[in-house]
C-alpha cells in the first residue's frame, strides 16, 4: 500500500505542469511588407491598440478590418482540436478570453490559406446553435460555438466550448502567420460566457496549480513557451515579486510611475496597465507616448512607424515601470525593434475612453524582460528578471 501511494505522488508530480514550445515566426507585418500590402493595409484601416480593450467605444467596427492588434506578434504555439486531431498555430493571448480557429463554414479570404476546423471529421464535436462575435482591435470575428476536446502540450481538454468562425476580418488576414487565437483572461470578459481553456483545465483537475508561466525569448537560443500548472525557476533570476490584479478581467495591475532617466515621464500619479502576452509592443495614452517618442528622438517613418536612429540605441535611456515598489527596466535594446537594418519604436499610442483613467498595455517588449506567472488562485501577477 505504501509503495502504491508512493507511485501515485511520483506520477503526480510529474505530471502535473505542462509546457508549451513557443515558435518564433515572421509577423504579420513582415509578411505585408514582403508582399507589398503593408502601404494599402495603414492607409486603409484604422490602427488603435486600445479598442481590443474597449470594443463597445471602438469609432468603426466595420467586417472588413483585420485584427491589428496581433500585427506585430511573433510568438505562436501549436494545439489540436478533435478525434482525430486536427492541428492549429494559434496566440496564446492575456488579453483576451476565447479560443477559436477558422471552419470549414468560414467563406471569408482570411480563411483560404489557414487551416480549418472541420466537425464531421471529429467523433468527438459536439455542436450548438449559439453565435459568438469577437472583437480585436476593430475587427472581430463571427462564428458559432461548438464543444470538443482540445489537446495542449500533453494536456486533453475534454468538452472545451470554442469559436469556429465563420467570417473573418479583413483580406490582410490571409498573409497571417496563425490561424486562431486562445484566450488566458478571466472568464468575465469571454464572449458568449465561454468558458476559457485554462478554466476548464482547472475545473476537471488537469493541473496542480491554478496559475501558468510564460517566457518569451529575447532570441532562438532558448525557446519560449506557456507552462500550465507550474512556475520554473530556471527561466528567471532572483525571486518573483507579486503584484495584485486590480481587475479580475483583463491581467491588470496598478502601476506606481513610469521614469526615464529618473523623471517622470507618464504616469506620475499612479495608473493602470495590462499585462498581454496578445500585444507586442508598449502601448499607453497618446499624449505620454507622444511625449516619449520625441525624448527618444523617434520621427515618423514609412507606412506610419516612428522610426530611431540605430546608432543612438545605446545611448537612450531605460523606460522604467515602478510597479508594487519594484522597479522594472526596460532598455533601450528592448524598445526599439532592429529590422532589416532599420530601427522602430517599440511605444505605440492608443485612443481610450476618458473614463478609463491612464492605461497602458506592457505587452510582449515588456514580457521579454521579465518571466511572468498569471496566478488565478491569488490573484496576482507574479515578476521577474529573465535569466
Amino acid at each position: 500500500m505504501k509503495w502504491l501511494l508512493l507511485l501515485t505522488l511520483i506520477a503526480l508530480s510529474e505530471c502535473t505542469s505542462y509546457k508549451v514550445p513557443l515558435t518564433k515566426k515572421k509577423s504579420l507585418r513582415q509578411k505585408l511588407i514582403e508582399n507589398g500590402k503593408l502601404k494599402d493595409f495603414l492607409q486603409n484601416h484604422q490602427y488603435n491598440i486600445g479598442s481590443k480593450y474597449f470594443p463597445s467605444e471602438a469609432t468603426t467596427l466595420m467586417s472588413d478590418q483585420p485584427l491589428q492588434n496581433f500585427l506585430d506578434m511573433e510568438y505562436f504555439g501549436t494545439i489540436s482540436i478533435g478525434t482525430p486531431a486536427q492541428d492549429f498555430t494559434v496566440i496564446f493571448d492575456t488579453g483576451s478570453s476565447n479560443l477559436w480557429v477558422p471552419s470549414v463554414y468560414c467563406s471569408s479570404v482570411a480563411c483560404t490559406n489557414h487551416n480549418r476546423f472541420n466537425p464531421q471529421k471529429s467523433s468527438t464535436f459536439k455542436g450548438t446553435s449559439e453565435t459568438v462575435s469577437i472583437a480585436y482591435g476593430t475587427g472581430s470575428m463571427t462564428g458559432i460555438l461548438g464543444y470538443d476536446t482540445v489537446q495542449v502540450a500533453g494536456i486533453s481538454d475534454t468538452n472545451q466550448i470554442f469559436g469556429l468562425s465563420k467570417t473573418e476580418p479583413g483580406s490582410f488576414l490571409y498573409y497571417a502567420p496563425f490561424d486562431g487565437i486562445l484566450g488566458l483572461a478571466y472568464p468575465s470578459i469571454s464572449s458568449s460566457g465561454a468558458t476559457p481553456v485554462f478554466d476548464n483545465m482547472w475545473k476537471q483537475g488537469l493541473v496542480s496549480q491554478d496559475l501558468f508561466s510564460v517566457y518569451l525569448s529575447k532570441d532562438d537560443k532558448r525557446g519560449s513557451m506557456v507552462q500550465f500548472g507550474g512556475i520554473d525557476s530556471s527561466y528567471y533570476t532572483g525571486s518573483l515579486n507579486w503584484v495584485p490584479v486590480s481587475f479580475e478581467g483583463y491581467w491588470q495591475i496598478t502601476v506606481d510611475s513610469i521614469t526615464m532617466s529618473g523623471e517622470p515621464i507618464a504616469c506620475m500619479f499612479g495608473c493602470q496597465a495590462i499585462v498581454d502576452t496578445g500585444t507586442s509592443l508598449l502601448a499607453g495614452p497618446t499624449n505620454a507616448i507622444a511625449n516619449i517618442q520625441s525624448y527618444i528622438g523617434a520621427s515618423e517613418g514609412s507606412y506610419g512607424s516612428m522610426v530611431i536612429s540605430c546608432s543612438t540605441i545605446d545611448s537612450l535611456p531605460d523606460i522604467v515601470f515602478t510597479i508594487n515598489g519594484v522597479q522594472y527596466p526596460v532598455p533601450a535594446k528592448a524598445y526599439v525593434l532592429q529590422n532589416q537594418g532599420a530601427c522602430i519604436s517599440g511605444f505605440q499610442g492608443m485612443n481610450i475612453p476618458t473614463f478609463s483613467g491612464e492605461l497602458w498595455i506592457l505587452g510582449d517588449i515588456f514580457i521579454r524582460q521579465y518571466y511572468t506567472v498569471f496566478d488565478r488562485a491569488n490573484n496576482q501577477v507574479g515578476l521577474a528578471p529573465v535569466a
